[in-house]
């Protein structure tokens, strides 16, 4: 393997001291400024702003109407047409988060219940929204589609505690969802 040895380029004294950058900064500063005060600042219009330059004005505007189709959002469980749950606690979605914010006790279904043949769902199911990094990895491995991530941006809480989701939270807020369910099917 050949070793090349580079050579820095020789800086003359206006380049040394950042001058030209600085200035350069400025202009195109200013000229942003000059753009917004006239009104001509490029996105105020789909952004519905407050003229003064692309800033949405938060609580009277939303994002609403111009997320696209691809934004991942908050993770939450979803149940299937029938009320029933779709978790089977194979907990793939817990060994795959990044910031480990999914905690999942699993528990066993009982022989004599009528889908016993599932054999697992899960007693506690936490996520923690603080550490949720909305990277969309839990959707994308769960083979029974029970995480689904909606398009909300607005996940508040006062303390901690209540930026943890437990199941119950994430079953209310995560609702039905159609569709096949790999769990229910009769020929596995």
């Amino acid at each position: 393997m050949a070793v090349v040895k580079l050579q820095r380029p020789k800086l003359n004294a206006g380049e040394k001291i950042y001058f030209g950058a600085i200035l350069k900064g400025f202009f195109i500063t200013m000229s942003h400024a000059v753009r917004s005060l006239l009104g001509k600042t490029t996105g105020a219009k789909d952004l519905a702003s407050s003229g003064l330059g692309v800033t949405m004005q938060f609580p009277e505007q939303r994002w609403d109407n111009q997320l696209p189709e691809y934004y991942r959002g908050a993770p939450t469980l979803v149940i299937d047409e029938q009320g029933r749950e779709r978790c089977v606690s194979c907990q793939l979605c817990e060994f795959i988060c990044p910031p480990k914010a999914i905690r999942i006790t699993p528990s066993e279904i009982p022989t004599d219940d009528k889908w016993a043949k599932v054999e697992k769902r899960p007693i506690e199911f936490d996520i923690d929204m603080i550490r949720c990094i909305y990277c969309g990895m839990c959707e994308e491995v769960c083979p029974e589609q029970a995480i689904f991530l909606r398009k909300d941006y607005l996940v508040t809480g006062h303390t901690r505690a209540e930026m943890v989701h437990d199941k119950k939270k994430l079953y209310e807020i995560g609702g039905i969802r159609t569709g096949l369910v790999n769990k229910w099917n009769e020929l596995k």
